[in-house]
């Protein structure tokens, strides 16, 4: 479980203060489904970049899974992010000169797996997102919804406790869409807890819990009844 207790972010520029979160407090439980939406410059980044490890707070306390990590140094911070978490970025962030299977491969390349075990768990994934077959074309060879496909590929294939992705179909038509979002609830189903940043309230809404962010603090819930 993810557990958020009063996180503050601020940034300082000359003699101004910044406060992107204000007191942000909530829960997500293992394997939901978790949409965050606002308009732009609500926090929702920020939220996500401490979410996953890559920001830490300016106060308040987050439990990632057990573990206060709030106030840990970088190293014990990059160590959970490779055993625990698997990213998406709207953009894709594929490396252009590797391959598909070789971009799925970086996901795991410092967890002290095989190089012969890498690539089979890198097919492996490339498979579950149909996309076995475009295994040995680089990015460029590649439609925008292959690509994001392959990046949903490499963010699955360590079997991560959490997946966090950033406006993974704001690049994509409607129908490549609705593909990316059938493998997020895929990733649910097998127990994955993902949170999604979306300005999409179509695809916010197959969440099944949303978050609305205005001025960095939460302005609503809206939970899907079972």
């Amino acid at each position: 479980m993810l557990k958020l207790e009063n996180i503050c972010q601020s940034f300082h520029n000359d003699d101004i203060e910044t406060r992107a979160l204000d007191a942000i407090s909530l829960e997500i439980k293992v394997g939901e489904f978790v949409a965050i939406t606002g308009p732009s410059g609500s926090g929702k980044s920020t939220l996500l970049q401490i979410l996953g490890l890559l920001e830490s707070p300016s106060g308040g306390s987050y439990q990632f899974f057990g573990e206060e990590v709030a106030r840990l140094p970088e190293s014990r911070l990059s160590s959970l992010r490779r055993g625990a978490i698997g990213f998406v970025f709207q953009n894709f962030n594929l490396i252009e000169d590797l391959t598909a299977v070789q971009n799925v491969e970086v996901a795991l390349m410092y967890g002290g797996i095989k190089s012969i075990d890498r690539k089979r768990l890198a097919n492996e994934a490339l498979e579950r997102v149909s996309m076995s077959h475009r295994a040995n074309n680089r990015p460029q060879q590649l439609s925008g919804g292959q690509q994001q496909r392959v990046a949903i590929a490499r963010a699955i294939v360590g079997s991560p406790k959490l997946i966090l992705a950033d406006e993974p179909t704001g690049n994509l038509d409607s129908l490549n869409g609705e593909t990316v979002m059938d493998l997020l609830r895929s990733a649910v189903d097998r127990g994955t807890t993902v949170i999604m940043v979306s300005h999409s309230l179509a695809h916010a809404a197959q969440a099944k819990r949303t978050i609305n962010l205005l001025d960095g603090r939460v302005l609503s819930e809206t939970r899907v009844s079972l």
